[in-house]
C-alpha cells in the first residue's frame, strides 16, 4: 500500500502529516508556511513518499454542515489537483479536530511556543488517523 499524505489547511500555516506503509498510524511530518511555495513543497512529500492519496480536512460545524472556512480548503483542493498529477484528492470532517490537539498538548505540559510549532502537524496526524480508522471500519 502507498502512504496517504494528511493536510491540516490553514490560511497561515499547512500541517502534513504521513500514514505508516501499511495505512495504520499516522504521524507527523512537518508544518509549512501558508505562500506561494506550498504547492511545491507539498508537491515534493507527497514525491519523497510515494503517495498517491491526499487527505485534506474540511471544517464543518456541530450539524455536519460545511463551515464558511471549507470555502478556502475546497479551493486549495482545486489548487492541489491542478498541480499535483496522479494523486487522488478527498476531504474528511475535522470538525474540533484542532481543539483536540490543543487539549492533548496542554495536558502534556508544552509551552506556547512549542504548542504553535507542533499544533498544525499534529492536526494533520489526526485528520489522517481519522480517516484511516474510517477505513478500517468499512472492512
Amino acid at each position: 500500500m502507498k502512504r496517504i499524505i494528511g493536510i491540516d489547511y490553514g490560511k497561515k500555516r499547512i500541517g502534513i502529516a504521513v500514514s505508516d506503509p501499511l495505512g495504520i498510524t499516522a504521524q507527523p511530518v512537518e508544518t509549512i508556511e501558508n505562500s506561494k511555495n506550498s504547492l511545491q513543497k507539498i508537491k515534493d512529500i507527497v514525491e519523497r513518499y510515494g503517495s498517491e492519496l491526499i487527505v485534506i480536512g474540511l471544517p464543518k460545524n456541530l450539524k455536519g454542515d460545511i463551515a464558511l472556512a471549507a470555502e478556502d480548503v475546497l479551493a486549495f483542493v482545486k489548487k492541489i489537483e491542478g498541480f499535483i498529477n496522479g494523486v487522488k484528492v478527498e476531504t474528511y470532517d475535522e470538525r474540533l479536530t484542532t481543539a483536540h490537539v490543543m487539549k492533548n498538548l496542554s495536558e502534556s505540559g508544552l509551552s506556547g511556543q512549542k504548542k504553535r510549532q507542533v499544533v498544525d502537524k499534529m492536526a494533520a496526524a489526526y485528520i489522517l488517523q481519522g480517516y484511516m480508522d474510517g477505513l478500517s471500519k468499512a472492512v
